[in-house]
C-alpha cells in the first residue's frame, strides 16, 4: 500500500525562505476547532489540539484498515484574524487574537467517516472539544506565501512586508484570513529553527477589476 505525503504532493506545503510566491489554492477539507487568546497561555489552543490529533490520526487508521488508502497526517495549520490586524504585525498583542486549528483531511473521506471515528475515539479517551469540531472545506484560491525560519514573535517584520507592500506591489489586496502551516515538531524544535508557512489569500485591487473590465 502507497502512503501519500501531502507535504509533497501539495503545492501549498512547500514555500521558500525570503521569497513570496504567488500560488492558487485548490478547495481543501480540514478538521477545524476555533479558539480566542495568547497562544502560548489560552486553554482554547491546547483543548483544540488535544481533539484534533486523536481524531485526525483515527481517520487515518480507518482510511488504511477499511478502505486500503494510507497517508501521513498533514501539519499542524491555523488561521489567525483579530479586529485590528496590526496586533500581528507591530504590536503583537496576542490576547486579542482569534484562530481556527487545522488538520487536513483527504477528499476520499467524508461526514459518515469522522462520525465513526469520533465514536471510537470518544470511547477511548477524553476529546475535550468534540462538540465544537467540523470538517469544513476552505478554498483561499490566489494566495501569496513564504516561508518564515525562527520564532513565532519573529513574523511581525515579514508580516508587515507582505501586508504593506509585497501585496500591493503585486496588484492585490487581502482577503481571507491569514494562515500558517507549522511545518516543525513544536515540542522538539528549537525556536529559532522552526519553519512556518506564511500565507496570506488575495484578490485583484478593486482598480485592477475595474481595469480588466
Amino acid at each position: 500500500m502507497n502512503k501519500i505525503d501531502f507535504k509533497k504532493t501539495l503545492r501549498g506545503y512547500r514555500a521558500k525562505h525570503g521569497v513570496f510566491d504567488t500560488l492558487t489554492m485548490p478547495p481543501l477539507q480540514y478538521l477545524m476547532v476555533d479558539g480566542h487568546g495568547d497562544p502560548n497561555s489560552s486553554p482554547d489552543f491546547t483543548s483544540a489540539i488535544e481533539t484534533l490529533y486523536p481524531l485526525a490520526y483515527a481517520l487515518k487508521f480507518f482510511s488504511k484498515n477499511e478502505l486500503g488508502r494510507d497517508y501521513v497526517v498533514p501539519p499542524l495549520e491555523g488561521l489567525w484574524w483579530a479586529e485590528d490586524m496590526s496586533t500581528f504585525t507591530s504590536a503583537r498583542d496576542k490576547s486579542q487574537w482569534d484562530f481556527t486549528l487545522m488538520l487536513l483531511v483527504p477528499d476520499w473521506l467524508d461526514q459518515s467517516h469522522l462520525d465513526h471515528a469520533s465514536t471510537l475515539s470518544a470511547q477511548r479517551k477524553t476529546l475535550p472539544r468534540l462538540g465544537d469540531l467540523r470538517m469544513t472545506t476552505l478554498h483561499e484560491g490566489t494566495s501569496i506565501q513564504t516561508l518564515h525560519i525562527g520564532p513565532f514573535d519573529t513574523e511581525g517584520p515579514v508580516l508587515e512586508l507582505m501586508h504593506t507592500d509585497v501585496i500591493p506591489a503585486a496588484g492585490f489586496e487581502m482577503t481571507g484570513r491569514h494562515h500558517e502551516i507549522y511545518l516543525s515538531d513544536l515540542r522538539r524544535t528549537a525556536p529559532e529553527k522552526l519553519r512556518t508557512v506564511l500565507r496570506q489569500p488575495v484578490q485583484t485591487t478593486a482598480a485592477g477589476r475595474s481595469t480588466a473590465n
